[in-house]
């Protein structure tokens, strides 16, 4: 690959990164005896940097894998990490041992924010209690219950009253399906929905679209890789940590607020349930339930609850012009399950096996965490013919997984006949991994997979999308590839449906 401006400001960093070592004592990575996998020799300082492509570093990472093996060492700068490929790989790592793969790797970019606290980037004794604490507190307030496929449903309807503002002008979809998905997390962790046009809401959530787009960029990677200097220099990655700050504020607003109004005995939402407990623990020295991990467990489930869902809402929109004869039959199969006089639910998608193969195949297509993120094993660990020393990093490639030709036929198409079988029976597939396999799961994929369905199916209802360029011309490459897949925007056209 030519060395393009991106790799040249690396090389600068790495240069620095070694200075700075210099003078002030840099931070040892681990490095204990182990039998870590061969993979491409790295250059000091820099590691492999040079032969990955920053627009698109897991497809870099697929193609090494096919020199070195589906089991691989790769150096980003001076970390090593173990990279996954392929099913077979990636499931006997996080699902078979899946107690020794469970710890979170390094991720700086959400370090500096988290620093440890929270559910997604905690590790230990820390994330068990807060991750069973949030389990069951998510779950009774009508996690995978029907209460809160009512709250989906009712947001729903908002939104197709939204879209029917429109008059069938052409329009972004984004920031609409933004603060619907969103709000579905909101009545579970604030207790209340916000109105559509609500100020706070809003700037709220450009904080994190613009997040999650500049940490899918360039700029993310390399703060993740350089942490220290990238601390130093302007760029857009420090964007990133001005947002986090006002993200904190604003959860940090709504805490104090519920603890103003909080009645124990009647808990209204998961803050009040989360303040209760820092109540009943106040006098224990080693509780990991105080403030500042109720605000970075809430930005963790706010933050999961929205962008993923949000981000495959629009990329299905995409794809189902890119195939109008697939969004056809999807029509057809409303029609005739559901009809018009009433509204979508979860219990239809049973009798609806190629929608719901169309959305399987939807969420594998645009695998939307192509690289995970990242874990750590917890100890020692044999893996394969290797020693894993405890705490190596390792990239678990998501991507590699729905694109493996051993368990999809013709992985590079869209095809929903992926999911179904000889019978056009909906089946599913071990290898259908967009919430992340073993004991880092995403706590909200239950939700998430009820709000695609039903948001999807509501919206298809009543609408008939039309692109604004012919379906040929749609264009479903990312528009920038790191933590997420980002879809390319686009406007598009909703035309009501005649019953």
């Amino acid at each position: 690959m030519e060395l393009s401006g991106g790799w040249t400001l690396a090389l600068l960093l790495a240069a620095l990164s070694a200075l700075l070592g210099l003078l002030a004592g840099q931070r040892r990575r681990r490095r204990k005896t182990g039998r870590l996998p061969a993979g491409p020799p790295p250059l000091p300082l820099l590691g492999n940097l040079l032969q990955l492509d920053p627009r698109a570093m897991h497809r870099s990472l697929e193609k090494l894998s096919q020199k070195y093996g589906p089991v691989y060492t790769i150096h980003l700068g001076s970390l090593p990490c173990v990279v996954l490929c392929g099913y077979q790989a990636v499931k006997e790592a996080l699902v078979d041992q899946a107690d020794d793969f469970s710890d979170r790797g390094e991720f700086p970019v959400f370090y500096r924010f988290t620093q440890g606290n929270g559910i997604a980037f905690s590790n230990g004794d820390k994330w068990k209690v807060l991750r069973r604490f949030a389990l069951q507190t998510l779950k009774n307030f009508g996690m995978g219950r029907s209460s809160v496929e009512e709250r989906i449903q009712e947001e729903a309807q908002c939104l197709v009253r939204e879209f029917r503002k429109t008059g069938g002008a052409p329009f972004n979809p984004i920031n609409l399906v933004c603060r619907a998905v969103s709000n579905v997390i909101c009545s579970v962790v604030f207790g209340n929905r916000f109105d559509y046009e609500d100020a706070d809401f809003l700037t709220l959530l450009d904080h994190f679209n613009e997040n999650f787009k500049i940490m899918s960029s360039f700029w993310g990677e390399l703060y993740n890789i350089f942490p220290r200097f990238m601390d130093l220099l302007p760029g857009p990655h420090q964007q990133i940590f001005r947002n986090f700050e006002k993200l904190r504020q604003f959860i940090a607003e709504r805490v104090r607020r519920h603890q103003e109004s909080i009645d124990p005995s009647d808990p209204r939402d998961f803050i009040d349930c989360f303040l209760i407990r820092m109540e009943q623990e106040k006098q224990d020295p080693l509780s990991h339930f105080h403030t500042e991990t109720l605000v970075m467990t809430t930005h963790n489930l706010f933050f999961g609850g929205t962008e993923t869902t949000s981000t495959t809402l629009r990329y299905s929109f995409l794809i189902l012009m890119k195939y109008p004869e697939v969004a056809a039959q999807v029509h057809q199969e409303i029609d005739q399950v559901i009809g018009h006089e009433r509204a979508p639910c979860l219990a239809d998608r049973k009798l609806m096996p190629y929608t719901d193969a169309v959305i399987y195949e939807i969420q594998r297509f645009i695998s939307i965490l192509p690289m995970g993120l990242p874990r750590a094993v917890t100890r020692d660990t044999p893996f394969r013919d290797f020693l894993l020393p405890k705490g190596t990093n390792v990239i678990p490639l998501l991507s590699s997984v729905h694109y493996d030709p051993s368990q999809f036929k013709d992985p590079d198409s869209f095809n929903p006949a992926n999911f179904l079988d000889e019978k056009n029976a909906f089946k599913s597939s071990d290898a259908f991994m967009p919430f992340a396999p073993g004991k880092r799961i995403c706590l909200g994929a239950g939700l998430a997979r009820m709000e695609i369905f039903l948001f999807l199916t509501t919206l298809l209802q009543h609408f008939a999308f039309r692109p604004l360029v012919a379906p040929a011309e749609i264009d479903l490459a990312p528009q920038c590839t790191g933590l997420g897949n980002i879809p390319p925007p686009f406007e598009f056209q909703v035309l009501p449906r005649q019953p």
